[in-house]
């Protein structure tokens, strides 16, 4: 099989939440979260052998609804928190809480991985994040650095920082704040940044992008028309302070410096339909993924505006066998932003694009038919920024 051939990966039910187990850093492995309205939805723990090109699944039963949103722990790799549908007095709320997965959750724990499925384990529930009252949970962001005991959950038009405690079986609310103002005041996403000691929340509402600081709760920036329609998601550039990226149903994504928001630093325009999501990669953050609802991932190299804006930057002593070689690249002009690669391997809206923690040349999407791909960066470009 050629190496860089996409692995294809069917779940029975519609799904549209993936996230990579965080906090584990050795093996390839994410999670998927179904959107079933008749059956028992499931978490789906996805491990992907690199060296034998097959995935290893096992499923956990998620009984109380549709799985809307997922993310897990980044310190503990049993921990993830779930948005999903639950149905009270004829009125359907997205409520939100932290569950624990079994010990023996790994794919390849049972002895016979094939029926798995029919002897599921399910999800210890740790605790509610409760945002009874306040509205639907639009989704659930942990701090990215520390001990995985702060988490902000985004509730219509608050924004919840909820401490965990006693072995994350405890959630108080720790602080809040509210949008006010005229207009579509319901939360669409939020993204924690690894910066500034974790202090720095961006969220989206409508077309606007928002930082608020965690310390006081307060608004540190707005970009008021963000995006000409509905911002869908957004992401912090993991090796450089103050960029952000955004995307949204102007079938756009745009870059940011956070202070200076004005004008975007750089706008993409590959999608022809609503722009779900976009990642940079962990560790070569020239590497910006985007996933859409005409049913296409792209890959972009964002050189010109990452942390390595010439390409792969080296020290003199380094050179001096490289030098005989590529003489030429003394001279040579920047590397220009470009689209790497469009994978087509999607027939429905591609709701999730996510980097693999533990390999930063792989990375997955999902589609609403509940068809997970995949896929590494091309073997020469990552030769490329290697070397």
């Amino acid at each position: 099989m050629e190496d860089d051939a996409p692995v294809i990966y069917g779940l029975e039910f519609q799904a549209r939440a993936l996230t990579p187990q965080t906090a584990e850093t050795d093996a390839i492995r994410f999670l998927v979260g179904t959107q079933s309205l008749k059956y028992d939805n499931q978490i789906h723990i996805i491990d992907f052998d690199d060296e034998n090109n097959i995935i290893n699944k096992n499923v956990l039963l998620h009984q109380v609804g549709e799985i809307w949103h997922i993310s897990a722990s980044p310190a503990d790799k049993g921990v993830l928190a779930t948005c999903y549908n639950k149905t009270s007095d004829s009125k359907v709320l997205t409520c939100a809480a932290v569950w624990r997965m079994p010990e023996d959750s790994a794919p390849g724990a049972h002895d016979s991985p094939d029926d798995s499925a029919s002897t599921a384990h399910a999800l210890e529930l740790l605790c509610h994040l409760d945002g009874s009252g306040r509205g639907s949970t639009a989704c659930v962001t942990w701090e990215p650095t520390g001990d995985g005991k702060r988490v902000i959950s985004l509730v219509d038009n608050h924004i919840l920082l909820w401490d965990l405690q006693a072995s994350s079986r405890r959630a108080v609310l720790a602080s809040s704040a509210s949008l006010e103002g005229k207009g579509q005041l319901k939360f669409t996403s939020g993204r924690w940044s690894p910066h500034h000691n974790c202090t720095q929340v961006a969220t989206a509402n409508d077309t606007a992008v928002r930082g608020w600081d965690t310390r006081s709760m307060s608004q540190t920036y707005c970009i008021e028309n963000a995006h000409g329609q509905l911002v869908r998601d957004l992401d912090f550039n993991p090796n450089k302070q103050y960029c952000l990226a955004s995307c949204g149903d102007d079938c756009k994504v745009k870059f940011w410096d956070t202070r200076r928001v004005a004008e975007p630093v750089k706008t993409l325009e590959e999608h022809s339909h609503w722009v779900w999501n976009v990642r940079y990669n962990h560790s070569h953050d020239q590497l910006v993924l985007t996933g859409s609802s005409d049913s296409r991932v792209i890959l972009s190299n964002m050189v010109s505006i990452s942390s390595e804006p010439f390409g792969h930057l080296v020290d003199d002593g380094e050179l001096s066998d490289q030098e005989e070689r590529r003489p030429e690249e003394k001279s040579q002009e920047p590397p220009q932003d470009s689209v790497i690669a469009t994978y087509e391997e999607h027939e429905d809206s591609v709701y999730a694009v996510e980097w693999s923690s533990a390999d930063p040349w792989l990375f997955a999407s999902l589609s609403y038919d509940g068809r997970l791909v995949i896929n590494r960066v091309p073997r020469a470009l990552k030769y490329h920024i290697l070397l």
